[in-house]
């Protein structure tokens, strides 16, 4: 008796874990597809920036989350992508964006931590200070210059 109320309630738990899983996944592709450039561009707010970084960055080959999101380890990344996909699709959705995005502090020290860890073995050869990567590397920056299609 006390072994089939175990089995019920193993066999109840792993639903409820499955179910959970692919709530926090999604379904098949969704992961993948929400760290896509395209995905990011979707909401009309962020076509600037993706226009810039298309046409002028010089890491063209890579993903926005791999700049966008803590890459320290898999757990911290995927809390900061549902934390930071969460807030935009309220932000959006709620329409309470300016019309300027500017990046978070936290954003700004998650973009310059993964330009360290990318490019190390260079900032290792260099003076540093607290200056952001992106005051001398412009092009990096998504406020290239460039006609601004919101003028």
């Amino acid at each position: 008796m006390r072994r089939r109320i175990g089995l019920k309630i193993l066999g109840i738990g792993g639903i409820l874990m499955g179910l959970f899983l692919f709530l926090f996944f999604g379904p098949p592709g969704l992961y993948h597809q929400t760290s896509t450039p395209e995905f990011c561009a979707s909401c009309h707010v962020m076509e600037y920036q993706h226009d810039a970084w298309l046409k002028h960055a010089d890491h063209r080959h890579l993903d926005c989350i791999e700049c966008h999101l803590p890459n320290d380890n898999f757990v911290n990344h995927i809390f900061w992508k549902g934390y930071d996909g969460t807030k935009d699709v309220i932000f959006f959705f709620g329409r309470l964006y300016a019309d300027d995005l500017t990046i978070s502090a936290h954003g700004r020290q998650t973009v310059q931590d993964n330009c360290v860890r990318c490019h190390a073995e260079m900032v290792s050869q260099m003076m540093t200070d607290a200056r952001d990567c992106w005051d001398c590397h412009r092009r990096v920056n998504h406020n290239y210059p460039m006609v601004n299609p919101r003028d």
